[in-house]
């Protein structure tokens, strides 16, 4: 899921010397704005020298609700009220192509909720990999387990699917702890003007992966039209 923002990263360093990136930073809630800007600070680098004049947040809900606590109240709320689902995941690299009939299909009736060939996606090829998506319902029950055994229970299921022998296969587990949205807030994205301060996600359109996109499209034509206004 990070793909795409790491491939824009990229180019966005080699066109330009303005754009600055910091990696691994836990930021804290953030502080009224300053007369000179938006002051960030993160457990690991502490007060960042820089003062911004707008900040924006993509990130899952209830990680934007502390943040924002204590200088948007409406945004908090609106952050507070969107209940997030979990979903552990699983890559499958197997030695040999299976011969299930479908590249993807939803999953009933099993601690299983989606799998994909993933290896069938347009320029991939080599070992033949697929993706396994956990029900919501299941990975909630089961969010603090180890690795290990949620590696276990969801490389039977897929083998009760026509998937290869457990024992035949390399599989990486990951938590998503949040996945998806029980009631996406079809709000499009949140901008203040006055302060300078924005937010955008899946959560806040539609759920889903293209609500995401158009979620942070939306927030970025706000915070353009802003700075473009201040600029003039």
């Amino acid at each position: 899921m990070t793909s795409p923002a790491a491939h824009m990263v990229r180019d966005m360093h080699a066109t330009s010397q303005s754009v600055r990136f910091q990696w691994q930073a836990t930021v804290e809630p953030l502080q009224p704005r300053s007369a000179f800007g938006w002051i960030l600070q993160s457990q690991e680098h502490g007060t960042e020298p820089h003062r911004y004049e707008a900040v924006v947040l993509a990130v899952p809900a209830p990680q934007a609700a502390p943040l924002l606590a204590g200088v948007a109240p409406d945004a908090t709320a609106l952050a507070s009220n969107a209940r997030m689902l979990p979903c552990w995941a699983l890559m499958v690299r197997c030695h040999q192509p299976l011969s299930l009939p479908v590249d993807g299909c939803f999953v009933e009736h099993s601690p299983l909720r989606w799998i994909a060939r993933d290896s069938s996606k347009p320029s991939r090829g080599g070992t033949e990999t697929w993706l396994l998506h956990a029900a919501h319902s299941w990975s909630e029950a089961h969010l603090e387990d180890d690795a290990a055994t949620v590696t276990a229970v969801l490389l039977n299921a897929f083998a009760q699917l026509g998937g290869p022998d457990p024992a035949n296969v390399q599989a990486t587990a990951h938590r998503w702890r949040y996945a998806d949205t029980a009631n996406p807030l079809n709000a499009g994205a949140w901008w203040d003007a006055a302060a300078g301060l924005g937010m955008c996600g899946d959560w806040m359109h539609s759920g889903s992966v293209e609500g995401a996109w158009l979620s942070g499209r939306s927030l970025a034509r706000h915070v353009h039209t802003a700075l473009h206004a201040h600029a003039g």
